[in-house]
């Protein structure tokens, strides 16, 4: 229709956070831009996430906590996109759905940010006992076997609480949050350190929106297709393979790293236990530099690991999620199976 799809407007879902605002404004000025004639609408609402701030991620066990209601609202037909933080999306979607979009990523890394006191520090410089702030099981494991002098603590909230609940009170010497928040939220600044790869892993999907829609919604699926990034997929892929079949969640201590150079895809991946003194490492690759057959046909939705990118090379995804699994399959076979399970009973416990 002229003024919509089927002459109606585009329903957006997104969470309530500042953040989700944000990022959820960046995809539809996007889609704006791509597509000046429909109307898009923002429907906010809140998700168990945002309501349970006293427990640890970790604890509550639930794969879709930021995501349930939101899903719920899709397939009730109440919106026609989703747009999430794509670490927050579980590696099996719910029947129906799909991502449809993943947009290219922001900057992956971790970041810490520094109680006012302790600007200009570094973690390695901070005084014995210290005491960082993070609520993700991933982080704390790396950087406690990195920095043994430092204290670990849960801190929840959304990025505003976080930065509040570290400069008001005296508990926090820094906490650590992906670089790519506080950059789309504008706060690049308070960035004191960002860590490599030698420090901390990043989380899979780390740094990239995603995208969901329904998966047999083709008109939207086809619309919100023109978003996706070629080589953020394909990394996003091979990582969300690697946590898929290593049976990774939020309670347990996975983490990636990904590059694409010269048409070859590096991914790293490793497992923790919970105090980091254990762990497993490796890095494989594989070429992705497929040429893009018409794959029209009855093949055209293929799904990898949830992600549906009709304008990626078939061959390139496939190729990208069998490094994943093959990397996963690698780490189980020297013996990520007893860390993982030893990680989620501590954890559980």
């Amino acid at each position: 229709g002229e003024n919509g799809v089927d002459g109606r407007a585009v329903r957006v879902g997104t969470r309530r956070s500042q953040l989700a605002r944000i990022q959820t404004d960046s995809v539809v000025m996007m889609l704006r831009e791509l597509y000046p004639d429909l109307r898009f609408e923002i429907v906010a609402m809140s998700t168990t996430g945002d309501k349970i701030l006293d427990t640890a991620l970790s604890k509550i066990g639930e794969k879709s906590l930021f995501t349930k209601e939101l899903e719920n609202a899709l397939e009730r037909n109440e919106v026609d996109l989703v747009v999430h933080s794509l670490k927050d999306l579980p590696t099996s979607l719910p029947p129906g759905f799909t991502i449809g979009a993943v947009c290219k990523r922001e900057n992956p890394l971790d970041a810490v940010v520094f109680h006012p006191k302790n600007c200009g520090k570094t973690l390695s410089l901070l005084p014995e006992k210290s005491v960082i702030g993070t609520s993700s099981l991933r982080r704390a494991a790396q950087l406690k076997k990195k920095f043994p002098h430092l204290e670990f603590r849960d801190i929840r909230g959304n990025l505003n609480t976080r930065l509040k609940k570290l400069d008001e009170k005296e508990d926090f010497s820094a906490i650590v949050l992906a670089a790519a928040g506080l950059k789309r939220m504008g706060w690049e600044n308070r960035i004191g350190q960002l860590l490599g790869p030698e420090d901390c892993l990043y989380a899979v999907g780390q740094g990239a929106l995603a995208v969901e829609v329904r998966a047999k919604d083709q008109e939207i699926l086809n619309m919100v297709s023109a978003l996706h990034d070629a080589d953020t997929v394909l990394c996003c892929i091979a990582e969300r393979a690697f946590m898929k079949r290593l049976e990774g969640g939020c309670s347990v201590p996975v983490a990636v790293n990904t590059l694409l150079k010269d048409g070859q895809l590096y991914l790293t991946g490793a497992v923790y236990s919970l105090d980091g003194s254990d762990s497993l490492k490796e890095t494989m690759q594989t070429n992705v530099t497929y040429p893009h057959q018409n794959e029209d046909g009855p093949n055209d939705d293929v799904q990898h690991v949830g992600i549906t990118a009709k304008n990626v090379p078939g061959q390139a995804q496939e190729a990208a999620e069998n490094l994943g699994v093959e990397l996963a399959s690698l780490l189980l076979s020297k013996g990520a199976k007893h860390i993982l399970s030893v990680a989620r009973q501590l954890n559980d416990a």
